[in-house]
């Protein structure tokens, strides 16, 4: 069957019956059609694409010109895939005006969701958004924008206390009108309490099996990002390997005089050469 584009009532739908949801990060034409004609339902143009594609060290640098110059390019690619727009640091911390001005310039730049970082403290932001007929996924757990604020890139909610606080998170997200939720770097067994308390989908990275989908970096799930590999990623492939080698042999190639051979090159009448020497 061809594919089809899902809408935001089958999304929740599909938190009630099934099957899970996929989702993978995607930053430009290319990687954006090869996810189109899989059947993967979403795509995140995450600011992941800061350390993935534009070397940062985090995700923080990434502004929104960067992020709707790579948004741009996935839409184009993916007519048929649910395209969510990530909302880089900035863009939203001053309240719900500016939230509701950046979002709009996703959305007319093709996405078809928005998603921002935070629990309770965005939830007033969130609610505007959604009156304001935004569609928006939520974020919580290992928030990468925060993550100095969280003590690094580790597990959250671990304890009582932050476990408490990620289901109060979950919870009021939910009642501001998002429409999904990311849980990252969250334990199993809180993952899956979290998703039984929730009426909309949760989509988890390193947050166990239980979660209503699964989202991971195009980048690390291929094996061209090598910096670190996280405990949550599987690499599918390993690409770099291959596209090193590949390179390497193009450069001997050229060195020897072997590429490019009559198969690669143009020929000319030889009458005309003939005339022109």
């Amino acid at each position: 069957m061809e594919k089809r584009k899902l809408t935001v009532p089958e999304m929740l739908e599909r938190k009630q019956r099934g099957p899970k949801l996929r989702m993978i990060t995607a930053y430009d034409y290319p990687t954006a059609l090869m996810v189109d004609r899989s059947p993967i339902e979403l795509i995140l143009v995450g600011d992941s694409l800061g350390m993935a594609v534009l070397g940062y060290a985090g995700t923080v640098p990434v502004t929104m010109e960067d992020m709707l110059h790579h948004l741009r390019a996935v839409v184009r690619g993916a007519p048929n895939t649910f395209v969510i727009g990530d909302m880089p640091f900035g863009s939203y911390n001053e309240g719900p005006a500016q939230a509701i001005r950046n979002a709009n310039r996703m959305l007319k730049a093709g996405a078809d969701a928005v998603k921002l970082e935070g629990g309770m403290v965005v939830a007033p932001t969130v609610k505007a958004m959604v009156d304001g007929g935004i569609p928006v996924v939520g974020h919580i757990g290992l928030t990468p924008q925060t993550a100095t604020m969280l003590g690094g890139f580790k597990v959250q909610g671990k304890d009582l206390a932050s476990a408490r606080r990620l289901l109060e998170d979950a919870l009021a997200l939910e009642e501001a009108g998002a429409f999904m939720l990311i849980l990252e770097c969250v334990p199993a067994p809180l993952a899956r309490l979290i998703t039984s308390k929730l009426r909309i989908p949760t989509i988890g990275i390193g947050a166990g099996p239980h979660c209503d989908g699964q989202v991971l970096v195009f980048h690390d799930l291929v094996g061209l990002f090598d910096r670190f590999v996280p405990k949550f990623v599987k690499q599918y492939a390993f690409l770099q390997k291959e596209i090193s080698r590949a390179l390497a042999e193009y450069a001997r190639e050229v060195e020897e005089g072997v590429f490019p051979g009559p198969e690669h090159s143009f020929s000319i009448n030889e009458e005309v050469l003939k005339e022109l020497e």
